[in-house]
């Protein structure tokens, strides 16, 4: 199994009174690698999927293991594996790790979205490709 990888950096405002990522930022940056996923692996820009194709894939279930803090600084590895592959639901997997250590274990389940008609659509096959290629082993 091959996985997307890039990393993060936790920045001065990303962080509470405690010193450490205020937990809802660890869902902006699990956005912010989706779109760099989009752009590096699958080859599309997410905003042009939005904007000019009019597919989406909103947020429709999503699961967070919060294993160690990340605090001001800190620069974690992500790596995305693909977890299911529906018709037109996928369910990605982002591990954040810190030397080593398991920080985050987020799990996220979008739909392909028409967003004109605001109903779900197949997966495109060119899309699937990409995230079969992440895919783990069942």
């Amino acid at each position: 199994m091959s996985a997307f990888t890039t990393t993060i950096q936790v920045r001065f405002g990303h962080v509470d009174p405690a010193g450490i990522a205020y937990y809802p930022r660890i869902f902006d940056y699990v956005h912010e690698v989706y779109e760099e996923l989009w752009e590096h692996h699958v080859g599309v820009r997410y905003y042009k999927l939005l904007l000019e194709d009019r597919i989406g894939f909103p947020l429709v279930n999503s699961e967070v293991d919060f294993r160690a803090p990340l605090r001001f600084g800190d620069r974690p590895e992500v790596s995305v594996t693909c977890t299911h592959l529906g018709r037109s639901s996928i369910r990605l997997r982002y591990v954040f790790r810190l030397d080593g250590v398991v920080c985050v274990d987020a799990r996220m389940t979008t739909v392909c979205t028409d967003l004109r008609a605001m109903k779900s659509i197949e997966l495109p096959a060119a899309f699937r490709a990409s995230f079969e290629a992440i895919q783990e082993a069942a």
